[in-house]
């Protein structure tokens, strides 16, 4: 059981939190500068790497698109038991949508709330179309392998995933439905998706709020419906601060009333 502040406990919701209708409210602006005594790390991250952190309860991490083509492909898992980790069905289904962006909040299989979108400069992140592998990788962009290509081999997600997981002494059979920060899809009448070019922008930037410990893996290899056939991937800074724990009336917490649960099920962990 992981131990922490007991304060920011907000009561249990009631059962009547579900229908009451609540007020739109505009979302928060994010701090466009970063206050120096808060900040924990920083960390430019190459188009085609890996990275993996535990962003601890409370505390914010910055992702920002630095020349305006990243995809982010990330999972997330609680840190206390790498057993409950980000559900993308249900993060979905329980906040009635198919893009993320400020205020929504990123589910656990536990129902518990992992990351909170606390600001967003792009408005649009893809949470449904997956990632390549080695073979997607070689049938788009042709053979490359670090033996002739060095450091400008074609690293494909799936791998990289699979590598930066076994650092936390896990592998394949953890790897679960990922998000995919700074890309955008669009559906036909038949369902079929596409990739969206154009976006993110240079500078553009999301900040996740973490309820719990929450071990963050993520890599920056392109999109798999990318249509480029040229590899290209962008760069990303990822900057991590402390932060504190919402308040009752917090933003992504009344964002729906299902998040109120959410938050109630990763606190009591704390209480």
């Amino acid at each position: 059981m992981p131990s922490a502040s007991r304060s920011h406990l907000p009561p249990a919701p009631t059962g009547a939190s579900r229908t009451i209708l609540h007020t739109p409210r505009p979302a928060p602006l994010p701090p466009t500068e970063l206050p120096a005594a808060a900040l924990v790390y920083e960390e430019e991250l190459p188009g085609g790497s890996m990275w993996s952190w535990v962003v601890k309860r409370g505390d914010v991490l910055r992702l920002t698109d630095l020349e305006g083509r990243a995809n982010v492909a990330a999972v997330f898992y609680n840190r206390a038991d790498f057993l409950d980790r980000y559900n993308m069905a249900d993060t979905l289904k329980a906040q009635h949508t198919a893009r993320l962006t400020t205020g929504y909040v990123l589910l656990s299989d536990m129902g518990r709330a992992l990351l909170s979108i606390t600001g967003d400069t792009v408005g649009w992140h893809d949470p449904l179309g997956g990632h390549g592998n080695a073979a997607h990788a070689e049938a788009k962009y042709g053979p490359s392998r670090f033996q002739e290509d060095r450091n400008t081999w074609h690293r494909n997600a799936r791998d990289s995933f699979i590598v930066e997981l076994g650092k936390w002494g896990m592998g394949k059979r953890d790897l679960v439905a990922n998000v995919n920060f700074f890309s955008r899809l669009s559906a036909d009448a038949e369902g079929r998706l596409s990739f969206v070019g154009g976006n993110s922008r240079p500078g553009a930037f999301i900040d996740l709020r973490a309820e719990l410990d929450v071990l963050v893996v993520l890599n920056t290899c392109p999109h798999p419906l990318d249509p480029s056939r040229t590899y290209a991937p962008g760069r990303v800074k990822a900057t991590v601060w402390r932060g504190e724990p919402p308040a009752a009336d917090d933003y992504c917490r009344t964002f729906r009333p299902e998040n109120e649960r959410a938050f109630f099920n990763s606190e009591i962990l704390f209480r």
